[in-house]
């Protein structure tokens, strides 16, 4: 910095401002270094009963960072790789035919502890058993109508953010609200 501001006055900026910025590029480095990415999405129940407000004010108020929504008429073949993993249960065929029955509100949100938090905010899977206060716990009436997926894991994340959405359906931004969540 020495030289180059000797050579030009107008980058001779106090010892202070230096020490800010480096301060800045470090809470950069560890926000960026603490980041997950989650997916969600409200199924055909949530979207029929115009729920899809509620659910994204509910993700936004936490804080978190929308990154990617669309809403889609889910295709057999998407659903069932979707749900892959049950695929040898008795139910597969009624998850399928459920998340196809009508369009689904699909959303990456990405914040510090974001998959987490977000099954938290989600509630358990039956409506019955779900605390109030959590989407299922408020709005959720049976287990097969249970309003909104969420991914269980961070690798789970990664892996059904791939399967739907296309990397450049996806948009990085920093929100001028950062500062007001972390330190």
């Amino acid at each position: 910095m020495g030289a180059i501001a000797k050579k030009i006055p107008a980058l001779e900026l106090s010892a202070n401002f230096w020490s800010n910025l480096r301060f800045g590029w470090q809470l950069l480095e560890f926000w960026e270094s603490n980041l997950e990415r989650t997916f969600l999405a409200i199924k055909p129940d949530g979207v029929q009963r115009g729920l899809v407000g509620e659910i994204l004010r509910r993700f936004e108020a936490k804080g978190f960072t929308l990154v990617g929504l669309k809403l889609i008429n889910v295709s057999q073949e998407l659903a069932e790789k979707h749900y892959d993993v049950h695929r040898e249960k008795p139910f597969f065929k009624g998850l399928v035919d459920f998340i196809t029955s009508g369009p689904v509100a699909a959303m990456v949100w990405e914040g510090d502890g974001v998959v987490a938090s977000a099954r938290k905010i989600i509630g358990a899977t039956n409506p019955l058993t779900a605390e109030p206060g959590t989407i299922r716990g408020d709005y959720g009436v049976s287990i097969g109508r249970n309003l909104i997926h969420g991914s269980d894991a961070v690798e789970t994340a990664r892996s059904e953010i791939s399967l739907w959405f296309k990397e450049e359906e996806l948009v990085s931004w920093q929100p001028t609200i950062k500062p007001w969540l972390y330190e």
